[in-house]
């Protein structure tokens, strides 16, 4: 059996961050990426939600993560 496995870094806001001369094709993209998640185009890999960031609620999504059957983002919000 061949396995591939290829790793790609990509920092969303390095126009801005360098101060590039196309730095307005972000407004673009983002305005683009705006537009497709509004016509159900894209959508989100969120698949589960912990509630807010406590001691527990950590605990539980980590537990969930090392389980190995996790698909898509496990998320804890409250920041």
């Amino acid at each position: 059996m061949l396995l591939r496995l290829s790793v790609h870094w990509e920092l969303m806001f390095t126009r801005s961050l360098y101060g590039t001369p196309d730095m307005d094709q972000q407004h673009r993209l983002l305005n683009e990426v705006a537009d497709l998640v509004d016509a159900g185009v894209l959508r989100t890999t969120l698949t589960e939600e912990f509630g807010p960031i406590t001691a527990a609620n950590l605990r539980r999504a980590h537990a969930r993560i090392e389980t190995g059957q996790s698909i898509g983002k496990v998320v804890l919000s409250g920041f």
